[in-house]
């Protein structure tokens, strides 16, 4: 396991705000809210940035991560008015942790584009 802050969660070495969990897939709370439910979901498996994911290989896992945000989005009360997912990839695309990892922003009314 990689020294991210996410694997840390991961291994439990670092407290989160745990909402969901699988074999493959870890959801959590974002210390930093930009919206009323802002929830990261994340795979167990390391993958630094979505450029290194092999749909071949990766796309069950991925699929994981859609069903995890569905269900989590249900528990949340978000689901009927509408959420947003965001994949952040590379520095200019406001990756901060080498970890891939999915934005579930729900709870208001987003923009487009956004900034």
């Amino acid at each position: 396991m990689g020294n991210t802050i996410f694997s840390k969660i991961i291994s439990k070495e670092i407290p989160a705000d745990i909402v969901f969990e699988t074999e493959n897939v870890l959801a959590f709370r974002d210390i930093k809210p930009q919206a009323p439910v802002h929830i990261l979901i994340i795979p167990k498996k390391e993958i630094p940035t979505i450029r290194e994911i092999n749909g071949k290989t990766d796309a069950v896992l991925l699929g994981e991560m859609i069903d995890a945000a569905n269900e989590i989005a249900k528990k949340e009360n978000i689901s009927e008015d509408g959420f947003r997912l965001v994949f952040n990839c590379g520095n200019n695309g406001g990756q901060e942790v080498y970890h891939i990892h999915m934005h579930l922003l729900g709870g208001r009314k987003f923009n487009w584009p956004p900034g």
